[in-house]
């Protein structure tokens, strides 16, 4: 069987749906089943057992002889929240858990790691183990990845082959729950067809002009792709980033996405909300030298071409993935 937690969030049931177009119909999908805006997610899916998160782990150790791997992706995202306390809960200690269990059955483990970590971006992207330590993440969900990030590399006991994904800007579909957290992407497809305009922040930095502010925007197509082959080539374990290695502007992001819907450019610089100022990531930029070195397939979709295909695809006829 293999396992994929946060299996009615963004990331997680559309890795879910990719593992069934691989033919993989063993699978125990976990969530909590009581968040019903979610649930049209998994529509369509086949698995073979669903377990609210908060029963998985006496599930888990009564099935661990059955488990191929492990694929953490579940956790509380909200980029806007200070609850430390939900955070040391559902990313952290629920992290070291699913850890310790795979460690004593020696199952595989991909977690779901996040370039929020990197903070803002004054020591780089580097994902190599060394430099892990200076990081400092600017907001409460970024420091429960990286103090876990810290906690397992620091662990004698270990899973067999295990990795730390640090995703960075993912857009695409099945992120429609996701609300204010849900990819730039996703409300500019909104506010284009309500107004024919779209919104971006302003720049509150000398260095970056209005809409200059760069992401490593990477389409969950190709990070399913890039989990799936990080496990089945099974490089050195360790915490890798998962992005394109190259940063495009919120400019270049707004243009596709009229260009999706065909309408000429319209773009208005509004400021940035105060709650988001200090927490705000100004450049972002996978290194990828590790991910290349280990022999692993780099991600294959331009942002104009996956900001065609999520909004002409799956936005405007209301497709899931």
């Amino acid at each position: 069987m293999i396992v994929v937690t946060g299996a009615m969030g963004f990331i997680g049931s559309g890795f879910v749906s990719y593992l069934n177009q691989l033919g993989h119909q063993d699978l125990v999908v976990v969530d909590d089943f009581y968040q019903w805006k979610k649930e049209k997610n998994l529509t369509g899916k086949r698995v073979y057992e669903w377990v609210h998160r908060d029963l998985f782990m006496a599930y888990f150790e009564k099935v661990a002889s059955q488990v191929e791997v492990v694929f953490h992706i579940g956790a509380r995202t909200d980029t806007i929240s200070d609850d430390v306390q939900i955070f040391n809960k559902l990313n952290l200690q629920y992290s070291k858990d699913v850890w310790s269990i795979c460690a004593r059955y020696s199952i595989p483990m991909i977690y779901a790691s996040s370039a929020a970590t990197y903070g803002d971006g004054s020591f780089g992207f580097n994902d190599d183990h060394d430099g892990l330590a200076k990081l400092v993440p600017l907001n409460a969900y970024a420091k429960s990845k990286h103090e876990f990030d810290i906690w397992a590399l620091d662990q004698k006991n270990k899973p067999p082959h295990w990795y730390g994904l640090k995703f960075f800007n993912v857009y695409g579909p099945n992120e429609g729950h996701k609300g204010r957290m849900a990819s730039v992407i996703f409300h500019a497809w909104h506010q284009i067809r309500e107004t024919g305009q779209l919104n971006l922040f302003k720049s509150h930095r000398p260095d970056f002009k209005d809409g200059g502010q760069r992401r490593d925007f990477i389409y969950v197509k190709d990070v399913h792709e890039m989990m799936s082959n990080i496990y089945t080539k099974k490089p050195e374990s360790g915490i890798y980033n998962v992005g394109t290695g190259t940063a495009r502007t919120f400019e270049d992001l707004g243009k596709a996405s009229f260009a999706a819907l065909e309408i000429p450019a319209q773009i208005n610089y509004i400021d940035t909300p105060a709650d988001l100022r200090d927490k705000y990531q100004y450049h972002t930029e996978a290194n990828m030298a590790k991910w290349i070195k280990a022999g692993l397939n780099l991600p294959s979709t331009p942002l104009e071409t996956g900001v065609q295909d999520y909004i002409r695809n799956f936005l405007n006829p209301g497709k899931l993935l």
